[in-house]
């Protein structure tokens, strides 16, 4: 599927051409989990997989919808004044939502529009297409209308989108990817203060690469609300002699000095993932600025080990897959990537080692498991723009 493809679908649907294509990327987390609502840093990037759009403006106020990865939805339709959630609409009420609230903002949107959408986002892979099509909607809209969005103001209105209009209590991490996102970069983010810096990624002799469980992730959501309970547990005790408002305020050192304030042994292990999980992520804007791609490696590893022990949300099939990745030859660091129990993990591998890695991790995982886990090879890419009309997806 390429954007040329896009426009003929768009043509075929809308019986005219559109004026301007668009493209959202999907996001990964490099390293720093479980970390942003314990006061601490993440390190995502955008990827080259994500979510494509044409479009057009109309003269009227109505806004007509299509994606060719939901073809049995057909062409979805409403009115700039009749923005409310609406179940039946399904996957459009993301850019629904943006709409919404960019017209909420005191934006003018004095038209409505036609729109072909297409992503290459694998299904379910926890890589964000939620956002990415929140983000593009942003952009579309942004750049259809000449609004001059500030680009973090499309950012907070799409986590607002995801919050408020969808429902789902998530951060702000994977708007601000997707959002922010740059080459051969990833971003170091401080959730609290969305203050970010840029590490240079380079990956030549290199290749990121998926790794989908496809496990269902029915447990996420209850053990994530325990997770956060058991940091907020361990945090009130040791504010009992800390003057801190978040456990990532704290080093390795004055966690270890002050651990034994924290009664219970599990929730002590939990403290101590979050902490040393974001010093991580400083270490590793640190070793990618010093060119150390193999430091950085060791960081993912280090990573895993403490989501797997200390914090407890990997589960069989994601250990399978990460152990297997790190008995491979060429492999730079493999670890889980998202809320764990499922989902995706992701590992770093030599470009001449990548057809080994696939076959033999794979193998290593049907074995163990039983059923198949799916690979994708990944380029760390720019975030949401406007693109050429004859850009490839």
């Amino acid at each position: 599927m390429n954007v040329t493809t896009l426009i003929t679908t768009f043509k075929e649907k809308f019986g005219t051409t559109p004026e301007q294509a668009f493209f959202a990327p999907g996001r990964i987390n490099l390293i720093g989990e479980h970390t942003d609502y314990n006061g601490g840093h993440v390190f995502p990037c955008a990827i080259t997989y994500g979510t494509y759009a044409v479009a057009r403006k109309r003269e009227d106020q109505l806004v007509r919808l299509y994606s060719v990865n939901f073809p049995d939805t057909g062409i979805i339709e409403f009115h700039l004044n009749q923005l409310d959630y609406d179940k039946e609409h399904n996957w459009a009420n993301y850019p629904k939502g943006m709409i919404r609230y960019i017209l909420e903002s005191d934006y003018e949107i004095p038209t409505g529009f036609e729109c072909v959408i297409h992503g290459n986002i694998p299904n379910g892979a926890g890589l964000s297409s939620s956002a990415s099509i929140e983000l593009l909607t942003g952009v579309l809209v942004d750049s259809l209308f000449g609004l001059e969005i500030p680009r973090l103001d499309v950012i907070k209105l799409g986590k607002q989108v995801e919050n408020q209009f969808i429902g789902v209590n998530s951060g702000i991490m994977d708007q601000f990817a997707i959002g922010m996102g740059k080459k051969d970069a990833g971003i170091l983010l401080d959730c609290q203060t969305l203050k970010y810096e840029y590490a240079p990624i380079q990956l030549e002799n290199h290749k990121i690469i998926i790794m989908n469980t496809n496990k269902r992730r029915e447990l996420a959501d209850s053990k994530y609300n325990e997770r956060r309970s058991e940091c907020e547990e361990a945090l009130a005790e040791l504010q009992q002699r800390l003057p801190i408002e978040a456990l990532g305020q704290l080093s390795e050192a004055e966690f270890d000095e002050n651990q034994h304030l924290i009664t219970n042994e599990t929730v002590r292990k939990r403290a101590k993932h979050a902490v040393y999980e974001n010093r991580r992520t400083l270490k590793a804007l640190e070793k990618l600025r010093a060119g150390n791609l193999e430091a950085f490696g060791q960081l993912m590893n280090q990573s895993h080990i403490s989501l797997r022990d200390d914090y407890e949300v990997t589960g069989i099939e994601l250990d399978r897959l990460v152990e297997a990745a790190w008995e491979q030859p060429g492999v730079i660091g493999a670890r889980m990537t998202g809320a764990g129990f499922g989902g995706c993990a992701i590992a770093i591998v030599a470009n001449e080692e990548v057809e080994n890695f696939i076959a033999n991790v794979g193998a290593a995982y049907l074995d163990k498991i039983g059923y198949k886990a799916d690979f994708y090879v990944a380029s760390i890419g720019d975030g949401a723009k406007e693109i050429e009309v004859e850009a490839a997806v």
